[in-house]
């Protein structure tokens, strides 16, 4: 069982990684749900280890930025969230994970463009101005992450329902 948790976070770091660089909408990625599933479902010595290096590996081809230790910080948001939801594992929760985790990382890492970058001011308005403008990446975040989420838990759980009643999954083609 230990080799195939591994083969299941190398596959998981390994998806976030394509979904953040391979072409997409902004802010559409399966990182943060990847995240969210990994620390929900994993033995806890995967559960972290997973996000940390999908975000590694994809920011040393994207680049380092000023807001780094926002985004990192953010993606954590997620990974607490996804131990919450260890053993409760249905719809409405991981709805809720997911929907929370998306606001957090918008109001944290928003925090942190208006706090490190030169865009706006450094006023109770240039914050709003900074919330304002990033409502369209925020949706897309939303929706991406309800998505991701929603097709890494219910691929666990027909997983688990095909296990339990003694058929092997189909093998890969």
């Amino acid at each position: 069982m230990k080799r195939n948790w591994l083969l299941v976070g190398v596959g998981l770091v390994i998806l976030a990684a394509l979904g953040r660089l391979l072409p997409h909408a902004a802010n559409v990625t399966p990182l943060y749900a990847v995240a969210l599933f990994a620390c929900a479902v994993l033995p806890r010595r995967w559960a972290i280890a997973v996000p940390i290096a999908a975000m590694i590996v994809t920011d040393l081809f994207i680049g380092l930025h000023e807001t780094i230790l926002f985004t990192w910080s953010g993606m954590l948001v997620f990974a607490w969230l996804g131990f919450g939801l260890r053993g409760r594992v249905t719809t409405l929760p991981v709805i809720a994970a997911s929907l929370a985790g998306s606001v957090a990382f918008f109001l944290w890492t928003n925090f942190g463009v208006w706090l490190t970058m030169p865009l706006y001011p450094l006023t109770g308005a240039g914050l709003a101005q900074c919330y304002i403008a990033a409502l369209p990446f925020f949706r897309n975040s939303v929706l991406g992450n309800i998505a991701f989420a929603g097709a890494l838990f219910a691929a666990y759980q027909w997983y688990l329902v095909r296990r339990a009643s003694g058929k092997p999954a189909p093998a890969a083609v």
